[in-house]
């Protein structure tokens, strides 16, 4: 086997590759006598047809398997004699080989990128802001109210007078389009919150104002993306008898309503509440955490990372943002403009991803059977009543349950992050949150 080196250039490698023609006859030769002991054939006994007979009759087919087994084999020996680690599968190329000829060597070429060398990480020099939210009063009065209004429940008025918005009423109702009536469109002693949104729009609003025992004809258009294709976009007509007023009768807010819901009193409810609602921005937080380390490592080490790997993940984005309006109407100048922000977003993203694994090399930090087995059973449970299906899926495919490595070892890396940066805690309102995550959204 001869090396050339044709390609040294930051971190793109090409090799020429060339096996000597007595190489892969030597091969060839070796692989028709095993394959000889195997062939029965009319007219010989098992194993003792000649080697000339079996080279005419297999001959092409076994070159194949032991040009492709040569190639692959020689190819990892240049890779491990040289130490490379290749970014992503190596491009081979068969630059000249006739099968014809037994004295025909075998010249192919074999490129690729490398990884790069990834420098220094000095995390002590790195200083992140850590966000604390402040929950105010206002909110967790917010929350009490929703918490409330989940807990009310209806009772019929005690004095007559006309539906309002957030009462409910008891109707029976029959609705017709084109003067017929539809499937799924009448009901008896139906009860209705109105306000909720719980009809198509315009229903509810029609109601309001009416008494009981009257009857109304409520006049609506369904929406044009309604779930049945049958209604959708169409108008309807609904003959509404209503039977019943009900107004709604929310708790009182004291220690006696806490403890229907298992606490000892209003002031441990609403330390509950705020505890809630800090948890409810717990994955911005993290989001916004993880922001201010990944701003920190790409704007303090810049360092060439392989074009393939930009190149992949430049079409991964693309494909993620490709199906938005705002990309489909985009002008020629828009999209060019488009492509240099996702090209950077890539290059980001891979360099990002390149320090934290090599963070994560230098600092052995791992990703554990316990822990890829506990993330296998949280995907099955976005599929109830398939979670074995899923499990077997992880089970029997190697490359799928890899690729749940990467974002438990991302979190891994992260924490291992946290623990050695300098932190400065900011306290912020939910609304700046809010405001962070639709930013990071767009």
């Amino acid at each position: 086997m001869q090396v050339t080196e044709l390609k040294n250039e930051g971190l793109k490698r090409e090799f020429e590759i060339t096996l000597q023609a007595k190489e892969i006859s030597k091969k060839v030769d070796e692989r028709l006598a095993k394959v000889a002991k195997t062939i029965k054939m009319p007219g010989f006994r098992p194993g003792k047809v000649p080697l000339s007979i079996v080279k005419k009759k297999h001959g092409r087919e076994i070159l194949g398997e032991v040009l492709e087994h040569a190639v692959a084999d020689s190819s990892q020996k240049v890779l491990k004699e040289r130490e490379l680690d290749p970014a992503v599968q190596p491009k081979i190329e068969i630059s000249s080989y006739d099968p014809e000829k037994e004295d025909a060597d075998l010249v192919y070429s074999i490129s690729f990128e490398i990884y790069p060398d990834v420098p220094e990480v000095d995390l002590a020099k790195i200083e992140i802001e850590k966000s604390i939210i402040e929950v105010t009063e206002k909110e967790v009065k917010d929350g009490m109210e929703r918490l409330k209004q989940s807990q009310k429940n209806f009772k019929p008025i005690k004095k007559a007078r006309a539906a309002k918005k957030g009462d409910a009423v008891v109707i029976d109702f029959v609705g017709k389009t084109d003067g017929k009536a539809f499937e799924g469109g009448a009901a008896n002693d139906f009860q209705l919150e109105l306000g909720s949104g719980q009809f198509i729009p315009g229903f509810e609003e029609q109601l309001e104002g009416s008494k009981k025992d009257d009857k109304v004809l409520v006049k609506v258009s369904f929406p044009k993306e309604y779930g049945s294709s049958e209604l959708a976009g169409k108008d309807a007509e609904f003959d509404v008898t209503l039977k019943d007023i009900l107004e709604a009768q929310t708790p009182e807010e004291n220690d006696e309503f806490a403890k229907t819901l298992g606490m000892e009193s209003l002031d441990k409810l609403k330390d509950a509440i705020k505890e809630q609602i800090s948890k409810d921005f717990e994955v911005i937080t993290r989001t916004k955490l993880k922001k201010e380390i990944f701003d920190a490592l790409d704007n303090k080490y810049k360092f060439e990372v392989p074009e393939s790997m930009v190149d992949m993940e430049f079409k991964s984005i693309q494909e993620s943002a490709g199906n938005t309006e705002e990309v489909k109407k985009a002008s020629e100048k828009e999209k060019q403009e488009q492509d240099k922000e996702f090209k950077e977003l890539a290059e980001r993203r891979v360099r990002l991803g390149v320090i934290l694994a090599d963070l994560g090399k230098k600092n052995a930090i791992n990703v554990s059977e316990d822990e890829l087995r506990r993330s296998v059973f949280d995907q099955a449970r976005n599929y109830p009543g398939q979670e074995q299906r899923v499990i077997e899926f992880y089970q029997k495919n190697r490359e799928a349950l890899d690729r749940l490595k990467g974002p438990i070892l991302e979190e891994k890396v992260v924490d291992f992050v946290l623990s050695k940066v300098k932190t400065k805690e900011k306290r912020v309102t939910t609304e700046e949150l809010l405001k962070f995550a639709q930013e990071d959204e767009a």
